[in-house]
């Protein structure tokens, strides 16, 4: 026999959202009661209590505790519930245009820096590879030579002087300000296109990479038995005068997570086959074209 259903409050959530006042900002007064009747609702529908509250508590907390100007786990966390995809989904979709060449979007990540160095073109990323160390080899045979152009859908045309910030982990699939052992800002660069609209630069063929276990996050992958990897991926950060700036990132094609990406980041159109190629200290070329919607679209 079922057990019988608790009878709660029922004017308990409407007094809570009553209590907002005649001069709250415009934009929380909108979106605060649904936030507030979803949060108790889910209180409600799973009877939540006292100690599961306050260890979610204790997960917020910790995850404040951890992020700093190099690691955002608060964002991390959102990521492997899948909500930064949700909402850049749903961002890409209250901004589009008509314009279905627009290069889409994928998540920022929690290890962007954005004071990366600002390189020419056709310079490498790869500022440091420590001696003797277990990915040395394989960053040689991973060395790869990436370049585009950042075009314009509104147009047509190349963009002159648009910026593309570009970073990937080492091949032991941590971005530097994880690994004490690799130099500050290893494996990251900024980019300005050429008359052309062209950017270019040497990096490595990225590679997949758990989730951090150390933190909130993995604490949830793990307690919900799932998979932590993300699959091999660059990150890009395009912006360009009169254009939407662009997030996006590149997935490796090759790469066997590429269909269970622990932050469910890959789209169809952002997967990419890296070309070998031989005679040449790279190892792989890519070419990968950008198009960037106007603001006034």
């Amino acid at each position: 026999m079922a057990a019988p259903k608790i009878q709660y409050d029922p004017e308990f959530t409407e007094r809570v959202i009553r209590t907002t006042g005649p001069n709250a900002n415009k934009r929380l007064a909108e979106v605060m009661p649904s936030l507030i009747r979803h949060l108790h609702d889910f209180a409600r529908e799973v009877n939540l209590t006292v100690d599961e509250w306050m260890a979610g508590v204790l997960l917020v907390n910790e995850a404040g505790r951890m992020s700093d100007e190099k690691r955002n786990e608060g964002q991390l966390v959102c990521d492997v519930l899948g909500l930064e995809s949700l909402v850049d989904e749903i961002t890409s979709k209250l901004l589009s245009t008509s314009h279905a060449v627009d290069t889409p979007s994928a998540i920022l990540g929690p290890f962007y820096r954005d004071d990366p160095p600002e390189l020419k073109n056709d310079q490498s990323i790869v500022f440091h590879i420590p001696k003797g160390c277990s990915w040395e080899k394989q960053a040689e045979e991973e060395y790869t030579y990436m370049w585009g152009k950042v075009i314009s859908a509104k147009t047509g045309k190349p963009i002159k002087g648009a910026i593309v910030d570009v970073w990937h982990t080492a091949p032991n699939g941590l971005y530097e300000q994880q690994d004490p052992e690799q130099q500050e800002y290893n494996f990251r660069g900024r980019f300005r296109t050429d008359e052309q609209g062209r950017y270019s630069f040497y990096c490595l063929r990225p590679v997949s990479y758990p989730v951090p276990h150390d933190g909130p996050a993995g604490k949830i992958l793990e307690l919900l038995d799932r998979q932590p990897f993300r699959p091999a991926h660059t990150h890009m950060f395009i912006r360009a005068e009169g254009h939407k700036s662009l997030v996006t990132q590149v997935f490796d094609g090759r790469d066997p997570h590429i269909e269970d990406d622990a932050v469910f980041a890959v789209k169809d159109e952002l997967i990419v086959d890296f070309k070998p190629v031989e005679g040449r200290k790279e190892k792989f070329h890519l070419e990968y074209d950008i198009t960037l919607g106007g603001k006034d679209n």
